[in-house]
């Protein structure tokens, strides 16, 4: 299964720390938060990796090359304008050949690859959402699931008197090809706010899978988690 990282965006609620570098770029346990996920990819035999570019890339291009020092083969799309989490999905589709999976550039998690990809074949759906669960929910992508694991309604940033639940998006996706049928191309489009309300309305399978106790998961959006983050990996 080939994968994508999504490492183009600016970063500017982390500012200052994001002013030199970019967000995937910030430095965790002694590594590029970037770094982090594409080993954890090559744990679970993903060695085939695009991501796409924008803020300061050469820092990215430059540090990682080709990924021959990870043992993956590392492929770049640069995006001259940001065309979103889906659009930059969608620009690099002809990457893809099957299920892919697609990852937050901003975001550190231990998600077990091998049972979100189980548990994905086992629903049959168009994709899988993984999701962790969290107090405060204003600045996530907010579901409601059936008894199946079906995602029934998918909420973006929802006012707090509107919440449906506190299982939310995690940034980390695992779709059949199909879905890039449902993305317009050279066009500005995101996953949480365009192609996952419309996927429901047209009564697509969506799923979601939830991380288990053991799997940790770490957002890194402001500069209060970034401290956090910094804490809890020493």
């Amino acid at each position: 299964m080939k994968a994508m990282i999504l490492a183009a965006g600016k970063g500017i609620r982390l500012r200052p720390y994001t002013n030199q570098v970019p967000k995937c770029m910030i430095s965790i346990a002694g590594k590029p938060i970037l770094e982090h996920i594409i080993e954890w990819l090559k744990k679970h035999e993903i060695k085939e990796i695009i991501v796409n570019l924008h803020y300061l890339p050469e820092l990215i291009r430059g540090y990682f090359g080709e990924g021959k020092k990870w043992g993956v083969k590392i492929y770049y799309s640069y995006e001259e304008h940001l065309l979103g989490t889906a659009g930059g999905v969608k620009n690099v589709e002809s990457f893809f050949d099957g299920p892919f999976l697609v990852w937050y550039g901003d975001n550190l998690s231990t998600c077990n690859l091998n049972k979100l990809y189980q548990f994905h074949k086992a629903k049959g759906g168009l994709g899988t959402i993984v999701l962790h669960q969290r107090e405060e929910v204003r600045h996530s992508g907010v579901v409601r699931l059936n008894g199946e694991d079906r995602i029934i309604f998918f909420q973006e940033k929802p006012k707090s008197e509107k919440v449906l639940s506190n299982w939310v998006n995690a940034g980390i996706y695992l779709f059949e090809q199909k879905v890039l049928n449902y993305i317009y191309p050279d066009k500005v489009s995101d996953f949480g706010q365009d192609v996952f309300p419309y996927l429901l309305e047209r009564g697509e399978q969506l799923y979601g899978y939830r991380l288990s106790h053991e799997e940790g998961f770490w957002w890194i959006d402001r500069p209060e988690d970034l401290k956090r983050v910094l804490r809890e990996w020493g």
